[in-house]
């Protein structure tokens, strides 16, 4: 396939969640980087120190706007900046439109340029575990796409990379899938690609414009919710899928990445020995802590996988 045959999904977002414009871009993501809810630093190029990097295989980041959500999964892309950088990022995204678990084989454009689609690997993984590519289902889904900016960030520091894209619901055995995934992982592998997953989600929608009010909304809601997510996020350091998604039906958690992040955790699970894979909560906070307005709020967690 040439590159004129190449089709590019356009940003739906930019303007919104970012700007459309790649030098303010550039400053959002710094800004990001160097907020005080971020890790206080930019990622530092160590390629030449490959002796000491750590490997990350998975992070969960979360998908607002750069404003609320970008310090969050500042910390997250640092992390990953900073260790053995994977061939192609797997993200698995949020389907907030409809109920399909599909690929996406479109390259993405953002202000930052295009970044590449591995459709090979795309085409391997789809056929092997029998998911549809819908590039429709993606159009208007922003929870890939305000990752590409940041992967766009951190690859100029490092190398070039290439995506593949999966939209995750609930139409889908997620355990059955999360092994099916991991056995094509692991095949793919052998060509001497290496893959690392991020996973796109915000935690709890909190307040009455979410229609989730467990609580009454006030600064002693801070702490509820953070007990609130602290148990969700429990459960994903446990490596627990099933008690994860046990915690959301319990509590009602608008969490709304729930799906992708339980696919997540049987992904790694099939890939890598349960008792050595290290799980590392980087930063958690609200929307509440940026604003400091408590009537409603959007809880985000930066969490990665070793």
């Amino acid at each position: 396939m040439t590159n004129l045959q190449r089709s590019i999904r356009k940003p739906a977002v930019a303007g919104q969640f970012y700007s459309t414009d790649k030098e303010e871009l550039e400053n959002q993501i710094k800004e990001a980087f160097l907020s005080k809810f971020g890790p206080g630093k930019l990622p530092e190029n160590k390629t030449a120190d490959k002796k000491q990097k750590k490997q990350i295989r998975a992070a969960i980041v979360p998908h607002a706007g750069y404003m609320f959500s970008g310090p969050a999964a500042a910390h997250a892309y640092k992390a990953i900046s900073e260790s053995k950088l994977p061939d192609i990022f797997l993200i698995l995204g949020t389907n907030h439109s409809s109920n399909n678990t599909c690929f996406c084989d479109q390259d993405y454009e953002t202000p930052l340029g295009i970044a590449k689609t591995d459709r090979e690997f795309v085409k391997f993984v789809s056929e092997k575990c029998d998911i549809p590519v819908n590039n429709l289902a993606n159009k208007y889904e922003h929870s890939i796409e305000v990752q590409i900016p940041f992967l766009q960030f951190i690859s100029k520091l490092n190398k070039k990379i290439e995506i593949a894209t999966l939209l995750v619901s609930a139409d889908k055995d997620l355990e059955k899938l999360g092994k099916a995934i991991a056995e094509a992982i692991k095949q793919y592998e052998k060509t001497g690609k290496k893959i690392l997953i991020i996973t796109s989600s915000d935690f709890t929608h909190f307040g009455f414009n979410y229609g989730y009010v467990p609580f009454m909304p006030g600064p002693e809601s801070k702490e509820k919710l953070k007990e609130l997510d602290s148990g969700a996020i429990n459960f994903i350091k446990k490596k627990d899928s099933k008690g994860f998604l046990s915690y959301i039906e319990k509590t009602n958690a608008t969490i709304c990445g729930a799906m992708p992040i339980a696919l997540l955790i049987n992904i790694i699970n099939n890939l890598y020995d349960k008792k050595e894979n290290k799980v590392e909560l980087l930063k958690y906070y609200t929307s509440s802590d940026i604003v400091n307005s408590f009537g409603s709020s959007v809880s985000y967690a930066s969490i990665i996988f070793e």
